[in-house]
């Protein structure tokens, strides 16, 4: 039996029922008191794919394709098919995913829904920049077809609308072309964050993916050091093929004490320093570049019954470095750090989601290994400096921030509100939105 819990696997939460949703085209049923979210593969790392003694509606039985014009690019799919499943088949047909997360096991449906974002986010923006229609189930048994030209305001509201303006049944979408599964990678080993605000200017015209692990234990003259990474698509006489690699597995919770600042510092140290050269050009398949925590089942795991919060935020460009600087080095007194940091520069594309994540600025995310209220309080900490530097956080990553912040992040929730299906909630929504 599923056990349907966050990938952060906090907070806990207990549900009234679960419906499993098989057939597009069957009715499904809604109770007038209890709210209902739908889900896929709950790789959300917060509280937005939860409903706390409310109905779950388990989309992931939605997983066939549907169509695929191999000449143009354009797909549509049933929303609980996920990421994996596409590349497998878009891959050796010679096309690829428009923009794709880190992990690729999520569905369409919550990439819609989170309005997912990347590595080339300062060259081809959001998911939803890329999504040319979907159908959306109502609770009063509507079926909406929704695009740019059609339902436009649904459209809007239900890319980055959390899940919660109905069931999103179908969706289109179009890939990009590529001639090989490789990615020509290039990694350049920097001292500190102006070394990386440097190298990150310089990489956005030439390079379609971009992204840096970052050491947030180091201090001083080297802190904000890390390892940056940036791609492209190679070309040349490289196979068309997905990875079916067997992964490993965490097979049980860590203990929490495994996690803990000595471990993490060593960890730190170990990865910034297994790169002996300024710079390293290598070729690599997409599925370590784009899904190097893939490769381990459950990794979750790692951060014991606890669980871990990801904190993701996003600081507009003025100002940018002394407000990274600021939170790396609020973590690195805290001792509370995380050893998998990454920092990138969003870019200026606008997305179609009403309540979208991504604006121009630089975003940092960590994982934070779950130690009660003082982690509560570093988390709040940092809300403060974002908050005062006009940033926000992402709420697919979220499982704590106030209802003033999230307000203050993200004004257009109002908007948002008048499109919600008045059978849908999540424990998120009702958390951030409470008075």
């Amino acid at each position: 039996m599923r056990h349907y819990e966050s990938w952060g696997r906090f907070p806990k939460v207990h549900y009234k029922a679960v419906k499993q949703i098989y057939w597009r085209h069957e009715p499904v049923s809604f109770e007038d008191d209890t709210p209902t979210l739908p889900v896929g593969q709950c790789r959300s790392y917060g509280d937005v794919c939860l409903n706390e003694d409310g109905i779950i509606l388990d989309a992931t039985h939605l997983s066939r394709l549907i169509t695929f014009d191999t000449q143009s690019g354009i797909l549509r799919c049933e929303a609980g098919m996920t990421l994996e499943d596409i590349l497998d088949v878009i891959v050796p047909r010679g096309w690829f995913l428009p923009v794709t997360p880190g992990t690729k096991y999520i569905t369409v449906g919550g990439a819609i829904a989170n309005d997912i974002h990347g590595k080339n986010h300062h060259r081809a923006g959001t998911f939803g920049r890329h999504v040319t229609r979907f159908e959306l189930l109502r609770s009063n048994g509507e079926q909406l077809i929704c695009s740019p030209e059609e339902n436009v305001d649904l459209f809007r509201a239900t890319i980055g609308g959390l899940g919660l303006t109905g069931l999103i049944l179908w969706a289109e979408f179009k890939l990009i072309p590529i001639e090989t599964a490789m990615i020509d990678v290039e990694k350049i080993r920097f001292s500190n964050l102006d070394e990386f605000f440097e190298v990150s200017g310089d990489s956005d015209r030439d390079y379609e993916y971009t992204v840096a692990w970052v050491d947030c234990l180091a201090k001083g003259e080297h802190m904000g050091r890390g390892i940056f990474m940036r791609g492209n698509h190679a070309t040349g006489a490289y196979p068309l093929t997905p990875d079916h690699h067997q992964n490993l597995a965490v097979p049980v919770d860590f203990p929490n004490f495994v996690l803990n600042p000595l471990s993490m510092k060593l960890f730190n140290e170990a990865y910034y320093n297994i790169q002996r050269q300024k710079q390293v050009n290598t070729i690599t398949h997409y599925d370590p570049f784009f899904y190097p925590l893939d490769a381990v089942k459950q990794w979750n795991r790692i951060y014991g019954s606890r669980g871990f919060l990801q904190y993701q935020c996003v600081t507009p460009p003025d100002n940018q470095r002394h407000t990274i600087g600021n939170i790396i080095e609020r973590i690195a007194r805290s001792g509370n750090a995380s050893f998998l940091a990454v920092l990138k520069e969003f870019g200026d594309v606008s997305s179609p989601g009403l309540l979208s994540f991504p604006r121009p600025g630089v975003t940092l995310t960590l994982d934070i290994p779950f130690q009660g209220n003082k982690t509560l309080r570093l988390l709040d900490e940092l809300d403060n400096v974002v908050r005062k530097a006009g940033g926000a956080l992402y709420p697919a990553k979220d499982a704590r921030m106030s209802p003033d912040n999230f307000k203050a992040f993200y004004p257009q929730w109002q908007e948002l509100s008048r499109y919600i299906d008045p059978h849908f909630s999540s424990s998120f929504w009702r958390r951030v939105t409470r008075e």
